[in-house]
């Protein structure tokens, strides 16, 4: 598909015309969140908005279009989020706090419509520049990421680029298919196991008594599982 049919016809300047752009798109976003990418179509969403087909079409060119706006408004709230997190003060002080900020910042992002953002980064096309918005929203939060990983003593992780990307990855990615997939059904049980999975990833500690490399601590040495040795009595 050309690009330039993803992007909008017109810019509307005129306060009602905004108004009318934003309620095809509430309208879309419930559409696309409702029936899907597929059936999700244009005739669905003008009727949703209360407009013609036409005065839709006035606005966007196609459902993609339409979707690429959804998906940049998307990508724009977590940037926010993050900054917020970032330029909002001093940040809490334990590691495990810090990680649990940023992972309930993405949660919030996708707690609205699960269902919506599934079709948004599963199906949506993703033009160039929306692709180029992303990058660079990932390598802010990744270089910011790392600045935090670098001041704290307790992180002990050799590499604290490739950890700091990491967190940055694990945490959209996770995020993303758990409220895809479950919706917000347990969510809490899922930030306590995903905050403690970066936590004990960023902190690993040397084997000591009782552990073994690539394992977790152990409270007891393991049992000695080999034969007991059969001791015959002399004759």
């Amino acid at each position: 598909m050309p690009e330039k049919r993803l992007r909008p016809r017109k810019s509307p300047g005129q306060q009602r015309a905004l108004e009318t752009r934003q309620r095809l798109l509430d309208a879309a976003a419930h559409v696309f969140s409702e029936y899907g990418y597929s059936a999700g179509t244009t005739n669905r969403i003008a009727e949703a908005a209360g407009h013609s087909i036409g005065s839709l079409y006035q606005y966007f060119p196609n459902k993609d279009a339409i979707l690429v706006e959804l998906s940049t408004a998307h990508a724009r709230a977590g940037v926010a989020g993050v900054v917020r997190l970032l330029d909002g003060g001093a940040l809490p002080d334990r590691l495990e706090d810090k990680i649990r900020l940023f992972v309930r910042a993405a949660i919030d992002n996708h707690r609205d419509d699960p269902s919506l953002h599934r079709v948004l980064f599963e199906e949506a096309p993703r033009p160039p520049e929306l692709l180029e918005f992303l990058r660079a929203a990932q390598l802010r939060a990744v270089a910011a990421t790392e600045e935090l990983l670098a001041a704290d003593p307790r992180v002990t992780v050799t590499d604290i680029p490739m950890a700091a990307r990491l967190v940055v990855t694990s945490i959209e990615s996770q995020v993303h298919r758990f409220t895809a997939d479950a919706g917000l059904e347990n969510v809490d049980a899922f930030e306590n196991e995903l905050v403690a999975m970066l936590v004990r990833y960023l902190t690993p500690q040397p084997p000591g008594p009782g552990r073994v490399d690539g394992d977790g601590p152990h409270p007891h040495p393991r049992p000695d599982h080999r034969e007991p040795r059969i001791t015959r009595p002399p004759r």
